[in-house]
């Protein structure tokens, strides 16, 4: 039984909530959790990533092609019926060879990031190899008007200059890292930028993604399943106040179940008067301005190689 001062606790700790946490107009405004709907536009990029080759392999090019050619419409209408806002992270080479998808996305009130060039993360490049490819992306949405204040590392593996590079070419957050469920601020020799982390328990790549070759998972989990994780993982967010950064693929999460269990997941959360939704640029700007937000000054650990060796 509780008593009645930790009642009074709770009701303090449920208006703080409403308030943004931090006090009325911080990065969450009056709601116990934020959600960042977004979408990761891969195309054949992640297979192509693994080989060149893998172009010769048709059905495997059609299992990706889904994503934009078939998943993404589908995506884009559920979004119309619910009212909902996102941001669409795109690769360069999906954007630069289908230059009306990301104008499309545009024009629908969504936003659309910086999802690398090439889809092959920061971690298997040499500096200059990530810097190229950065700034490749960057000149594919600069020459179709697209502007870009946000910033995803392929496969979520950014690397330790990655958040340089992002606040350097003066956008303004990033969301690839992994050091808390709510944003932060990252501070970097060009500038601060706003750190919106993710998580793979909200990711649906873990869940659905199966391909034999390249071998991309194992196993195929129920749509029940997956709504049933990121609703847990909502209820988590709205009890301690926190970002619920949702990262779908259109090839995966387009699929007709799928679509449907997205949809649930989104009814869900817009039952539940205590949750708002934002885009990824909206939500950076606010976290900006929120002086009560943790800065961090990432570094990799000092290793010692008769512990570590290689």
């Amino acid at each position: 039984m509780t008593t009645p001062r930790r009642d009074e606790r709770r009701d303090e700790r449920r208006d703080e909530l409403r308030d943004g946490g931090e006090g009325r107009g911080g990065w969450r405004g009056r709601s116990a959790a934020v959600v960042t709907l977004t979408f990761d536009v891969d195309a054949e990029t992640p297979v192509l990533a693994q080989g060149g080759g893998f172009a010769g392999h048709a059905s495997t090019m059609s299992h990706q092609a889904y994503g934009p050619d078939v998943g993404l419409p589908r995506i884009l209408d559920l979004l119309d019926d619910l009212d909902v806002p996102a941001t669409f992270f795109v690769p360069g080479w999906v954007a630069e060879h289908r230059p009306a998808l990301a104008p499309s996305i545009v024009e629908r009130g969504h936003e659309v990031a910086h999802h690398s060039y090439s889809h092959r993360p920061p971690t298997s490049m040499t500096a200059a190899e990530e810097r190229a490819d950065f700034e490749r992306a960057l000149a594919v949405f600069d020459g179709q008007g697209i502007e870009i204040q946000g910033h995803r590392a392929a496969l979520w593996e950014a690397s330790w200059q990655t958040a340089d590079l992002v606040a350097e070419y003066g956008l303004r957050y990033d969301s690839s890292l992994m050091g808390d469920d709510k944003p932060y601020k990252i501070a970097t020799p060009a500038g601060e930028i706003v750190e919106l982390p993710v998580h793979w328990s909200l990711d649906d790549w873990e869940q659905y993604a199966y391909l034999p070759a390249p071998h991309i998972g194992s196993v195929i989990e129920s749509p029940a399943k997956v709504v049933e994780l990121w609703r847990a993982e909502l209820d988590g967010m709205r009890h301690y106040g926190g970002l619920c950064n949702l990262c779908v693929h259109p090839f995966l999460s387009g699929r007709p179940g799928r679509a449907l269990a997205l949809r649930h997941f989104l009814e869900y959360a817009l039952s539940c008067a205590d949750v708002s939704f934002a885009r990824c640029r909206d939500l950076a700007g606010r976290a900006a301005a929120d002086d009560g937000l943790t800065v961090r000054r990432p570094r990799p650990p000092v290793v010692d190689p008769e512990v570590y060796p290689g």
